[in-house]
């Protein structure tokens, strides 16, 4: 794989990149989108991301974007939650404390929301370099991320990285599947 080029925003440069950020999406969820699944259409997508990137709740947001040959080919994101973060809403914790698990500082934990990786350049390493790229260098504690149970892809990636599962959840979002909770502790 040729090397990626990244480059990081935080939410008001991101929103400015909407349309890459958009294209990214539909390149890399193509099956997704033809499932017809209202959770995983471009615009429920769009909508989640304007969220996301809302200066009135994005503190701490980062969008790494990978290009290779100048050409956008994967992104990644998220923030680190804090106190009273709407992320843990519904969580069945396997085992442990859910009072204790779910306290934030705004510096314990960071969210890991997306990453995702252009249909035509996967296999070749791309979406753990984005990861290493957000993860990497995070002051926070340890990183979490939602995973549906059945991506099988996505979920071996994410146990080789070493994330483990300690719970499930539905979020908020309308159409919202459930998804399995991991955790990484950090740094990576």
């Amino acid at each position: 794989m040729t090397e990626p080029v990244f480059e990081h925003f935080a939410a008001e440069q991101a929103r400015l990149r909407r349309d890459t950020v958009g294209d990214i999406f539909q390149r890399s969820y193509v099956d997704a989108i033809a499932s017809g699944d209202p959770f995983d259409s471009p615009t429920e997508f769009m909508r989640r991301f304007d969220a996301y990137t809302n200066p009135s709740r994005s503190r701490g947001f980062e969008l790494v974007v990978a290009y290779l040959d100048g050409t956008p080919a994967g992104q990644t994101w998220g923030w680190p939650l804090n106190p009273g973060a709407a992320w843990w809403g519904g969580l069945h914790l396997d085992d442990g404390d859910q009072s204790e698990f779910t306290r934030e500082t705004g510096e314990r934990t960071f969210a890991l929301s997306e990453i995702m990786v252009c249909a035509e350049h996967t296999g070749r390493g791309l979406a753990r370099a984005l990861h290493q790229e957000l993860l990497g260098g995070r002051p926070e504690q340890r990183a979490t991320l939602l995973v549906e149970p059945d991506n099988d892809r996505a979920y071996a990636a994410y146990r080789k990285w070493g994330w483990v599962r300690v719970g499930w959840l539905r979020p908020s979002w309308e159409s919202a599947p459930t998804f399995d909770v991991l955790i990484h502790n950090l740094p990576l």
